[in-house]
């Protein structure tokens, strides 16, 4: 016969086990929709002529957008706390489409085989990535403390090039896909279980839809570095 104390226990467990799962699968969709609203997105601006060709030729509008995806990831992630799920929703929706109109660009720059190619392979490793972020009992932390500093070491190679442009040969580009690739891999699952114990924070059903946003922003953000790293690193360029 089990104690009360043990049927309370396994009780508890198995409510915060539905918690995790629900707060998750927010994360995931959100995350999933950002992604089809980008390629949407995308695609629509490079099978018309008119915005295609702005994308091209404006510089200061491409800078433009580029300059609103920083900042509406900063507002995202500094504010989210202050905003209504609604506000949220807009400003990660928002931010999607902005990403998507950059995006057009690579049909210019890749072939269709290369960019759907690059995209299954990137969904594929997102996947099994972040199956292990959430299913590991082991703690991340020093693998997320290790992509980090390894992040921050090829934004330095990448604006030592910008300055340098001789360094920046296709061998050098390469290695650095490579790392950016190594190092999204490991945030993917570190970032996964970062989010899935952000979920004991939230007071209230508001509290953790906007955390779901929050969480679908950074899932994103990792999953199209590691698509654009993988691109570049197995694309073949038209």
């Amino acid at each position: 016969m089990q104690s009360p104390n043990r049927d309370f226990i396994h009780v508890r467990s198995e409510r915060a086990t539905a918690t995790t799962a629900t707060f998750m699968s927010k994360v995931y969709l959100w995350m999933v929709a950002g992604i089809f609203i980008s390629g949407l997105t995308a695609f629509y601006v490079a099978a018309t002529p008119t915005l295609i060709t702005a994308m091209i030729q404006n510089k200061g509008m491409f800078i433009g957008l580029l300059i609103a995806q920083f900042a509406a990831v900063i507002a995202l992630s500094a504010a989210v706390q202050y905003m209504s799920v609604l506000v949220a929703a807009a400003v990660y929706i928002f931010y999607a489409v902005l990403v998507g109109a950059t995006f057009s660009t690579l049909f210019l720059v890749y072939s269709m085989a290369s960019l759907s190619l690059a995209f299954f392979t990137t969904s594929f490793a997102f996947v099994g990535l972040s199956a292990i972020g959430f299913l590991t009992k082991r703690d991340l932390g020093p693998v997320g403390s290790f992509c980090t500093i390894g992040l921050f070491g090829a934004i330095g190679l990448i604006i030592v090039g910008f300055f340098v442009p001789s360094m920046m040969t296709n061998a050098m580009q390469l290695t650095i896909s490579a790392m950016c690739i190594i190092i999204f891999a490991g945030l993917t699952a570190y970032d996964t279980q970062k989010i899935k114990a952000l979920q004991y924070q939230f007071a209230n059903d508001d509290d953790a839809s906007k955390g779901a946003i929050h969480g679908a922003l950074i899932l994103y953000l990792d999953f199209i570095n590691l698509f654009l790293n993988i691109l570049r690193f197995m694309g073949n360029r038209r």
